[in-house]
Order: C-alpha cells, then structure tokens, then sequence
C-alpha cells in the first residue's frame, strides 16, 4: 500500500471511528453509568469484534451481501431492532451502576457480537474494503485495513467512555441523570436513520 493511501486510511479510520454513532453512544451513555474502567471491556469488544468483521467483508462476506440485498437489508434491521432495545434499556435506566447485580455494562463477548448487527460497522466494514483494497496482494491489504482500524478504534472510541465518566459526577443527580439517559437513548435511534436508509 502506498504511504498516500495508508495515510488516507489512517483518515479514514479515524474518522469513521470517532465520529457519532451506535457504539459511540452507548460508550457515553457506559462511561455516565458505570465509569471508564468498567466500559473497558465494551470499548475492546468493539475493537476486536469490528476487527474480525472487517477481515470477514475483505475476504467475501461484503461480496456475498452485495450480491444478496435482501439478506443484507435482513441484517441491517436485526441490527437496528436490536439497537432499539438497547436505546430502551439505556433510557429507562433511573441510576448509576455501582455494581449493582442488575446493572452492568457490556461485555467483551457482547460488543464484539453487536458490531455484527451494527449498521454503521457494516457501512465501514464495506467502503474501508471496497476502498483500500484491489485485486492485487489483496491479502495484504486486507490485513493492513484490518490493522489500521485496530491501531485508530479503540483510542478513538475510548474517548466517548472518557466524556461520559467526566461526566459521571454532575449526572449522580438522579433528575439530570434521567433526562441524559433518554436523550442518549433517543439520539441512539436516530444514529439508525442514515443507515437504515
């Protein structure tokens, strides 16, 4: 890969990682709730489950779901069904997990398995891969798109945790940690409209 295109995917990554989305809302709305060092095993579930995805799509998945529309529009609404529940839990949640048995954050196992049912991961997934790889060496480039989100998702991500556990203090008020809490969730849906399209 030439040092200009590695740089544009470095970009590209970068941008697509920290920018809104499903799991950068949730990181919020994780990091209010249960603080950054207890969102770390979501924000490394993000990591690793976009990254096997990622290699997943470069070595046929992606061409297997442009072929199969409708299997691909199947996946994107499980994926937002599934991201309204979460929105759900999010919003009529009424207190910070303080390591109550009821209220955890996401698992590793479950961010990983979410970035499957992630339209915005699936959007990624696709246009890094139809992007930065080609016909030739493909397996090298498919590793190295694979590598860069890896080196660029989880700090870029963590960041959202981080906003959301600097916040932790001032929402510990049970009025303005409600009201956060449904406002994340509905922004959370509406992350689906641009890519339920």
């Amino acid at each position: 890969m030439q040092p200009d295109t590695l740089l544009a995917l470095f970009l590209f990554a970068f941008t697509t990682s920290i920018t809104p989305g499903p799991n950068n809302m949730m990181l919020f709305a994780s990091g209010v709730n249960f603080g950054f060092v207890r969102t770390i095993p979501h924000m490394l579930g993000i990591g690793g489950g976009f990254f096997v995805l990622l290699l997943a799509v470069g070595f046929g998945l992606g061409a297997l779901l442009q072929a199969a529309p409708l299997l691909f529009m199947a996946l994107k609404f499980a994926g937002g069904a599934y991201l309204v529940w979460i929105a759900w839990k999010i919003g009529t949640s009424r207190s910070l997990g303080e390591g109550k048995a009821n209220a955890a954050p996401m698992s590793f196992l479950q961010a990983a398995a979410f970035q499957w049912v992630n339209p915005k991961a699936w959007v990624m997934a696709v246009a890094a891969m139809a992007t930065y790889t080609s016909g030739d060496s493909n397996l090298w480039n498919v590793l190295v798109v694979g590598l860069v989100f890896a080196l660029v998702n989880v700090p870029s991500v963590s960041t959202w945790a981080g906003f959301g556990s600097a916040l932790r203090q001032w929402l510990s008020e049970p009025a303005r940690l409600k009201w956060f809490n449904i406002t994340m969730a509905v922004l959370l849906v509406v992350s689906l409209w641009p890519m339920l399209q």
